[in-house]
């Protein structure tokens, strides 16, 4: 945990309150620690003068207006094992079918300067490092935030190996959108219901179309009625039922799933944390009832086999 930055409004509470709650659940969990991500994966994605920045601690003060809190010593120590975190998560996923980070989802980042409480996208830089090290040709990153993707979006944009969807409140942040590979605007208000026949209606095209070898997906529990900063009035059980979804059709289609946090608000910050602990919990659930997962270089393996 970094200690909370003098200023801005982000509240860091809820990540170790997430932790509290997956520990209390009684449910079979592993916990893992990651690495830092690596300085040179991080450029590879984002502007080298930026990296630095965020490094030494030197982010100028409009860009730290732009990212919400001041990016201290700690605040960039922080950034780079959320980072890893979603990097380790989906070498757990390839493992055992379904793999969690508890913290990041940072999917506003852009290529030289953070936005919307994200530093580095963590999303774009774990899809990228998957096909730099053979593990994936091809990645689909689901956005399910309230939020758009656009950082994930712009970051990976001129690229045909990194496939983005995201399903948004069209009129939350931000104001201008990005243009992701496959958006879905959604009105205020949209509950249960209709925001699960609408994901029905592209999430299962979408992976047949693209065939990725693994999915990261930004598991924002900020379409709850409750939140602060949500404009949707998704329930407690449609949010279950959105992620046993998700988890569902891509582990049926024998393929890995590492979910990444992603957004959640509210003053108290307890029950946000716990809103995200279940989120994980179902998905974890979900995932049980799959075989594990066939890798991309197996895959490709076995077709060289046969031929």
């Amino acid at each position: 945990m970094a200690p909370r930055p003098e200023r801005g409004t982000f509240k860091f509470d809820k990540y170790f309150l997430v932790m509290e709650a997956l520990r209390a659940s009684g449910e079979p969990i592993t916990e893992h620690a990651p690495e830092p991500m690596p300085r040179q994966w991080l450029e590879a994605v984002h502007c080298p003068e930026y990296v630095e920045q965020v490094f030494t601690a030197s982010v100028p003060r409009e860009k730290e207006r732009r990212i919400g809190f001041p990016v201290t010593a700690h605040i960039a120590s922080r950034v780079r094992h959320t980072n890893g975190g979603t990097w380790l998560a989906a070498q757990l996923a390839m493992e055992h079918g379904y793999a969690a980070n508890s913290a990041a989802g940072s999917h506003h980042a852009l290529f030289d300067t953070g936005a919307g409480y994200c530093v580095f996208n963590d999303l774009a830089v774990a899809a990228n490092r998957l096909i730099a090290e053979g593990d994936a040709k091809r990645v689909l990153v689901v956005d399910l935030d309230v939020h758009q993707g656009d950082g994930t979006a712009s970051l990976t944009a001129l690229r045909d190996d990194i496939v983005t969807f995201s399903m948004h409140a069209e009129k939350n942040f931000p104001v201008r959108k990005a243009r992701s590979n496959h958006d879905v605007a959604l009105p205020d208000g949209m509950e249960d219901v209709a925001y699960l026949e609408t994901l029905a209606e592209h999430l299962p095209r979408l992976l047949d179309d693209v065939a990725p070898d693994i999915v990261l997906y930004q598991a924002g529990v900020d379409p709850h009625e409750d939140d602060k900063l949500g404009r949707l009035n998704l329930t407690s059980e449609g949010l279950d039922e959105r992620d046993r979804f998700v988890v569902r059709e891509v582990r049926r289609r024998g393929l890995p799933i590492a979910s990444a946090l992603g957004g959640g608000y509210g003053e108290d910050q307890r029950e946000v944390g716990a809103r995200h602990a279940r989120s994980m919990l179902a998905m974890a659930a979900e995932n049980r009832k799959h075989p594990r997962p066939q890798t991309a270089r197996a895959r490709s393996q076995s077709q060289e086999t046969a031929s």
